[in-house]
């Protein structure tokens, strides 16, 4: 599979799609804020870590793909499961670059300012999801 933006793709989503998205976010962040209160931050924020739109989002993509194969008459359902599957590795490998992410935040938090801390962070989250992207690749 090819990675490549799309922009036609928000097209085919519908105002209820984006509310349904908005609604699991805004859930699981709610559910980790009463987390918060009752085990502290740190327990909360593993659960934010939970990637909140995407049991909404992989449900819509292997949709979308399933509609667009069958609106050409061929069967949709497996592309339809390739893609939600692509879009679940994805979000694999973007969570394990959050990792680095967050590590490196942890560790930088305390001793310099927020700015520099983002601009190392940032960086280091992109290279590991990249790298882990490219060795996927080969």
């Amino acid at each position: 599979m090819i990675v490549k933006l799309n922009l036609a793709g928000l097209e085919d989503t519908t105002w209820r799609q984006y509310a349904i998205r908005f609604i699991f976010g805004g859930l699981i962040t709610a559910i980790a804020g009463g987390i918060g209160k009752e085990w502290g931050p740190v327990v909360a924020g593993l659960f934010l870590a939970f990637p909140a739109i995407f049991p909404a989002s992989a449900t819509l993509v292997e949709k979308h793909e399933r509609e667009r194969k069958e609106r050409k008459g061929l069967h949709g359902e497996r592309r339809g499961m390739e893609a939600a599957a692509g879009d679940a590795m994805g979000a694999a490998i973007g969570s394990i670059g959050l990792v680095a992410f967050a590590a490196i935040c942890w560790y930088l938090i305390p001793r310099y300012s927020p700015v520099l801390v983002l601009a190392c962070a940032v960086p280091a989250w992109f290279l590991v999801a990249g790298s882990i992207w490219i060795l996927r690749k080969r």
